[in-house]
């Protein structure tokens, strides 16, 4: 453990998380917005589905952990909504069981402590069509459809509400425009820097919105090494220094606003 210790973000889930971190990556811009306020931790895992999850649920959230995540936030779906192979093997889910899966995975990390909090990203919308253009015949005995993505992501947002945990459903967060996949696609499935600025946008309203205490927003959360410093920029006075621990950068300010701009 790096010290001084402070809120800990894991993401945990499949390719959608795994590649968060790339550049414009969803995961990249929450890191950004809280460098001085939380470390964000990714476990991502491309071609995982659900089973995959909890297979390893426990031994990457230990209940004896010295330090417990303040959020978690998980994605699994996309591939568990696949169709199922003729073989029997692949990544299929069947929705019952996918479901029974998530409500395992939440109530596991609501027992981690009373303070660490979810949310659920389900599954985005697929362009089939962009799909085989960029992966030809790979999925063809076991196609990834929009209607299946549908109904899983509809499933997930059911449980949340039973579950009392957060859910952003990024399959109808997606389609508020008509050019939704050549917007926020890179191939028919995973995102693109459009994409993953939805998502971000996303995350970040349903943690301002929450009733969480203490507040996990990044306006909100304290800056770790917030005193003055002589070593800072002199002011223009030429006595002071200017304290920028807690300086937004300009490409910053456009996950701002209103309210947080009175902050």
């Amino acid at each position: 453990m790096i010290g001084p210790g402070r809120p800990l973000f894991v993401l945990f889930g499949s390719s959608i998380v795994q590649m968060s971190f790339k550049v414009g990556g969803w995961g990249s811009i929450i890191a950004d917005l809280y460098a001085r306020k939380a470390d964000i931790l990714l476990r991502g895992y491309g071609g995982w589905n659900s089973r995959n999850a909890l297979e390893v649920l426990h031994e990457i959230f230990p209940k004896d952990a010295a330090l417990q995540p303040s959020l978690v936030i998980v994605y699994y779906g996309g591939n568990d909504a696949m169709q199922p192979h003729p073989s029997g093997l692949g990544p299929h889910v069947p929705l019952p069981e996918y479901i029974d899966n998530m409500k395992k995975i939440a109530l596991h990390l609501k027992s981690l402590s009373d303070k660490t909090r979810i949310i659920f990203l389900t599954s985005p919308p697929v362009d089939e069509a962009m799909i085989h253009q960029h992966f030809g015949n790979v999925f063809d005995k076991h196609p990834r459809t929009n209607e299946s993505c549908r109904i899983y992501s509809e499933a997930l947002v059911e449980l949340g509400k039973q579950l009392d945990v957060k859910v952003v459903n990024l399959w109808t967060a997606f389609q508020h425009r008509d050019d939704w996949a050549a917007a926020y696609l890179m191939d028919g499935i995973h995102l693109s820097s459009g994409g993953s600025r939805v998502v971000a946008k996303e995350i970040l309203e349903v943690i301002k919105e929450a009733e969480w205490e203490p507040s996990l927003y990044w306006m909100k959360m304290p800056v770790e090494y917030s005193d003055d410093s002589p070593y800072y920029p002199v002011g223009p006075d030429d006595k002071s220094t200017i304290n920028v621990s807690d300086h937004v950068s300009h490409w910053q300010v456009e996950w701002m606003d209103h309210d947080d701009l009175k902050l």
